[in-house]
């Protein structure tokens, strides 16, 4: 399976380089080149889906942020944060062939504890799914599109 295919996102203008036989992506965030595997193709997306169609500030994006879960370290693919720097946004990626299903919901919300965020977007680069926290009702209620973050 190919690490270069077309996703559910608009166009990003990735810059792309190999070594050897390993094909690497350079991240606009973490300003330097990483291998290209499939969750990686699709996390890069995400980050210029976040930044050019969704207008969020880059230096409000991290990509493979630390957090702890139950006395574990663990990763969020993305953080986005508010002017105020706190967690807003989490974003969980997944390669393309991987689909989207509770289980990853349950991975996202695990995360949640530790960032406390209302907003809630999961994808594998095909399906997108985006998710608000009514914290009043207790619900998690699924949205068409990623809401407006920054005016």
């Amino acid at each position: 399976m190919s690490v270069i295919e077309a996703l559910n996102f608009p166009k990003a203008n990735l810059r792309l380089s190999k070594k050897g036989d390993q094909v690497f992506v350079w991240c606009i965030l973490r300003k330097k080149d990483l291998v290209c595997t499939p969750e990686e193709w699709v996390r890069q997306h995400v980050v210029h889906f976040l930044i050019h169609q969704k207008a969020v500030p880059e230096g409000l994006i991290a990509s493979e942020y630390s957090l702890e879960y139950n006395g574990r370290k663990k990763r969020a693919d993305v953080v986005v944060f508010g002017r105020d720097r706190r967690p807003i946004l989490i974003v969980e990626c997944k390669a393309t062939h991987i689909p989207i299903t509770e289980e990853t919901l349950q991975q996202i919300a695990q995360y949640n504890f530790d960032l406390n965020v209302d907003l809630l977007f999961l994808t594998n680069g095909l399906q997108h799914v985006f998710c608000e926290i009514d914290r009043k009702k207790g619900t998690l209620n699924y949205l068409e599109d990623l809401p407006v973050l920054f005016e």
